[in-house]
């Protein structure tokens, strides 16, 4: 059996406060407030710039033992170079404190926009370029540039550790049968993407993974997750542990939806 942890896209939101969070808890206290109620959240920041190894540190230390990130990889990588010319751009990413996080790293998640189109020649060249041990990522980030000045970068692996990879696609040109075959091939895991119709939806094992976004049951990014859909999900995430670790994150957060709906979830699922 697999096991199943579900979280939320990223920790820190005004509109929580007061209401999932405590009034007045401090602000320095919302992640590991967050990590006694859930089992995993996503890294949205890593996604917008280059972190730093201490916050990675930091994130780890303030939750406990088996509590685990996934880590969203940089726009510079996924939307600005579109997957070409990005083995620098890797070499940073991975350089900028991501193995900080040592046992408690979770898959790496790679959003693609919805204006790229599959071409399987760039997508297979970039999934060759991923690390798939801890070790080959640490190697990886030795090849950094300045952009992740040396007295802030991590290039070494406290254990030698598989590393994995999802894919979460918006164009539905990815749809196919070829593209979901490319990413078996290459160990990528398919992110089951659940955006109230905006994006393809596919539902698809392609690596031990099953890595799920819940971007809103009805409305993108504003709805919350009715009963019977949340009833719906248990059991799908139930079915999907038997032959694969599963990792759930609900990103309809514009209207403080999302943890409370990773609360619910989790407790259909205890």
């Amino acid at each position: 059996m697999g096991a199943v942890r579900v979280g939320t896209s990223g920790w820190t939101y005004p509109r929580w406060r007061g209401d999932f969070y405590p009034a007045g808890l401090p602000h320095r206290q919302e992640l590991a407030y967050a990590a006694e109620r859930m089992t995993s959240v996503e890294v949205n920041g890593s996604f917008y710039s280059l972190q730093r190894p201490s916050s990675y540190r930091h994130w780890r230390e303030q939750t406990p033992d088996g509590f685990v990130f996934a880590v969203k990889g940089g726009r510079f990588i996924t939307h600005l170079k579109k997957l070409v010319g990005v083995e620098t751009a890797l070499a940073n990413f991975f350089a900028s404190g991501v193995l900080a996080l040592g046992p408690q790293l979770g898959p790496i998640l790679w959003q693609l926009p919805e204006a790229l189109p599959y071409d399987a020649a760039r997508l297979a060249h970039f999934f060759e370029l991923l690390p798939r041990t801890t070790v080959a990522a640490a190697a990886l980030a030795a090849q950094h540039d300045a952009k992740v000045p040396d007295d802030r970068a991590l290039t070494v692996a406290d254990d030698d550790r598989p590393l994995r990879h999802v894919l979460e696609f918006r164009s539905p040109t990815y749809a196919t049968d070829e593209a979901l075959a490319l990413l078996r091939a290459h160990d990528v895991g398919c992110v089951l993407s659940d955006s109230a119709g905006r994006w393809p939806r596919v539902d698809a094992a392609t690596s031990d993974v099953r890595y799920v976004r819940l971007h809103g049951d009805t409305e993108l990014y504003a709805s919350g997750y009715r009963p019977e859909a949340l009833d719906e999900w248990a059991a799908r995430c139930r079915e999907w542990a038997r032959s694969q670790d599963v990792f759930v994150y609900f990103d309809n957060d514009a209207r403080g939806f999302a943890p409370h709906d990773a609360v619910a979830l989790l407790g259909r699922l205890a």
